[in-house]
């Protein structure tokens, strides 16, 4: 089980600042810090789900509220983007001071805008995941419509944003309007994921491409296909964390060797295993009644039940049987085409799972009841003549998978730390 506790530190104009420490059950691999959208707060969906997330893989999560949001001391009026970053530094470092440096800095919005910004400022930084953000953070002006007129020329203005209503100032727009994001974006010298929405309608994934072209490797993208900007819809947080969890678990080993950040303690008690080679493991991640979370070496994936009976938070566990009989499907006819030097260009397969009646399956040796039906679709892409699209689409059935499937399989269980046999 994940914990969370509640902690204040000064922010950079000398307010309060409250933050939300989500950590896991054992000693955290590594710490991560969390940076809101724009007018947000560390309680918003997406920053409290991938929070929660990221502590169930390990990882601990500070999430906070700049100087004048949420439960935060001090008047947004008088912030502007350069204090966010410098609040970012403050939070750094009361992790730095009580717990460990954070190697890990995640970003929603205007806030992915913020750890990019201040990440060169923070050496222990390993990696950064932004979603959704600008490349630009003068991008965010665009959110003050015709305001923006009356604060250049009266000095400030009230707007409305999301139904609520901020005061900002003329030097907000003075301060976001001289930030050299590109240059900071090339210099990043950390590893960098970019998750945004192509239906993305107040950030377009226009800013993706450009922040992706302006960074250096190692840089990595995720389409968040169908998620509007604030991930309101909990499948899509869902799925942007355990993406994040997953790539961030490939540089906690580097963090840990760098600033120890694996071996700090915690009021939790042993930290979870590593993960044993060959070993699927699969636990209740508290997303919903029935979500799981699985991990697979180092990579992590989400299963769940369709809504209502879950809340889809991942596939299902036929969804996942199919897409393993499918990869399998696809790796068996591409390593055959390779050996034989087959001219094929693409494969994809598609799956469908039934329950079907005995007596209308021609093919079955079972005559009553119902039995279980899987539809494979094969696309081959290539120049390849009829006998070699036959073949292939023999071959599928050799794929170790499908002859599981057809094999006589034992499933030996036992309870956990018990030994068998």
């Amino acid at each position: 089980m994940t914990s969370s506790t509640k902690i204040t530190f000064s922010g950079s104009s000398g307010d309060t600042l409250a933050g939300r420490l989500d950590l896991p059950d054992g000693k955290p691999l590594a710490y991560a810090l969390f940076a809101h959208c724009f007018t947000c707060s560390k309680d918003v969906l997406a920053s409290s789900r991938i929070a929660r997330s990221l502590a169930e893989a390990g990882i601990a999560v500070l999430r906070f509220d700049f100087t004048g949001l949420g439960h935060s001391e001090g008047e947004f009026s008088n912030t502007n983007f350069s204090s966010n970053i410098d609040d970012l530094i403050r939070a750094a470092g009361h992790l730095r001071e009580h717990y460990a440096a954070p190697s890990i800095l995640i970003g929603h919005s205007l806030g992915g805008a913020a750890v990019l910004a201040a990440a060169h400022r923070l050496p222990e930084v390993k990696a950064v995941a932004v979603l959704g953000a600008p490349a630009d953070p003068e991008h965010v002006t665009r959110l003050l419509g015709d305001a923006r007129t009356d604060i250049e020329q009266e000095g400030e203005a009230e707007v409305s944003i999301a139904g609520r209503r901020f005061r900002i100032r003329s030097e907000f727009l003075q301060d976001i309007g001289t930030q050299p994001q590109a240059e900071r974006i090339a210099n990043l010298n950390a590893a960098l994921l970019v998750l945004h929405s192509p239906t993305d309608e107040i950030v377009s994934v226009d800013n993706a491409r450009l922040i992706f072209d302006a960074a250096r490797h190692p840089r990595s993208f995720v389409s968040l296909d169908g998620a509007d900007h604030l991930l309101t819809d909990p499948a899509d947080a869902a799925y942007a964390a355990t993406v994040i969890a997953a790539w961030a678990g490939r540089y906690v080993d580097l963090a840990a060797d760098a600033d120890g950040a694996g071996t700090v303690d915690t009021p939790s008690a042993e930290a979870p295993e590593a993960p044993v080679e060959g070993v699927v493991r699969v636990a209740e991640s508290g997303a919903g009644p029935y979500a799981q979370r699985v991990t697979v070496g180092t990579h992590v994936l989400a299963a769940d039940e369709p809504r209502p009976t879950g809340n889809d938070t991942g596939p299902s566990p036929y969804d996942l049987l199919l897409a393993g009989l499918g990869a399998c499907t696809a790796m068996t006819l591409r390593m055959y085409a390779d050996r034989k030097e087959w001219a094929l260009q693409h494969v994809a397969v598609s799956l469908r799972h039934s329950r079907i009646y005995a007596r209308d399956c021609e093919s079955c040796e079972t005559e009553q009841g119902k039995i279980d039906r899987i539809e494979r679709s094969i696309e081959i892409d290539g120049d390849l003549d009829e006998d070699q699209r036959q073949r292939l689409l023999a071959i599928a059935d050799k794929c170790p998978v499908h002859r599981t499937l057809h094999s006589e399989t034992v499933i030996d269980t036992t309870e956990a730390g018990i030994a068998a046999g």
